[in-house]
């Protein structure tokens, strides 16, 4: 065993009567709750009604859940082609991130619609609890033993099961990797540090500068520090499923997000002043 390797067989499921609830799942469910309150902060600080948050809630949670799933669903179509019903039945320990954030923003679109807001301005007001909500929801991995990198001499690697390894690591593979005395980069946990590093400083940037900032900046710095930080750590990882012209899509994504990020601060603060549209509805 190497000095401080993180040997430990997480559990990806917990058992409640006869129905198996992912740890993954579970996660999510904790991370909503996280990002609803931290939201609802940041409403009432920007002098809206925080009952604009807990109303968009079952719309926004159930478009997350179903975007999540779909993404992830994609990204491990060799695992599902062959075994269609899993994909509805429980126990649901795949999402995918970036799936859960496209379907929450459709879902946001469709409230704050109906509430004649601003989609920037509302986008801006879950951004700080969203960054704080992904990093509660990369702790999904850990327990499904996923999301790791190469393997590592640090003492915070980690183990990964047998049964969950990938081609090159495999235990039986040429060399064979030991089960007990592998770590590997935990991607997941990096990820975690950098998005809830990026949630406070997006904090920072609205408490402290908000009279600077137009709608939808913290949007755009969201799209950066995610897209870039993403973009980095997929890097790290092997084994992607779902690629296009043999380049992991999530990479794709992260640089068309830093892309976006970056061009739409530039044009919005190219503007000499916000427009009426920008300011939220009385």
């Amino acid at each position: 065993m190497l000095p401080g390797l993180i040997s430990f067989t997480p559990p990806s499921a917990i058992q409640i009567g006869p129905l198996p609830i992912g740890l993954y799942g579970l996660g999510y469910v904790l991370a909503i709750a996280v990002m609803l309150w931290v939201s609802q902060g940041e409403a009432r600080f920007r002098g809206l009604d925080p009952t604009l948050v807990t109303g968009a809630l079952i719309p926004v949670a159930l478009c997350a859940i179903i975007g999540a799933r779909l993404y992830h669903v994609i990204d491990q179509w060799l695992d599902y082609r062959d075994h269609l019903a899993a994909i509805v039945l429980p126990p649901y320990s795949g999402l995918g991130l970036y799936g859960g954030i496209a379907g929450a923003v459709v879902g946001i679109a469709w409230h704050v619609r109906r509430h004649h807001l601003p989609l920037w301005l509302a986008l801006d007001v879950v951004v700080p609890g969203t960054l704080f909500a992904q990093a509660i929801a990369r702790w999904g991995n850990f327990f499904n033993q996923e999301l790791y990198g190469p393997p590592t001499d640090l003492p915070w690697g980690i183990t990964i099961d047998c049964d969950h390894r990938i081609g090159q690591y495999l235990c039986d593979g040429v060399p064979a990797l030991p089960a007990a005395t592998t770590g590997f980069h935990p991607l997941f946990l990096y990820e975690s540090i950098w998005v809830t590093l990026g949630g406070l400083v997006a904090l920072w940037l609205s408490r402290r500068h908000l009279p600077q900032l137009r709608n939808g900046d913290l949007a755009s710095f969201w799209m950066v520090w995610y897209g870039g930080g993403r973009l980095v750590l997929e890097s790290l990882r092997q084994g992607w499923d779902w690629t296009i012209l043999g380049i992991p899509t999530a990479m794709l994504i992260g640089v068309g997000l830093v892309a976006l990020g970056v061009g739409t601060v530039i044009w919005r603060h190219a503007r000499p002043t916000a427009p009426a549209a920008d300011m939220p509805a009385a």
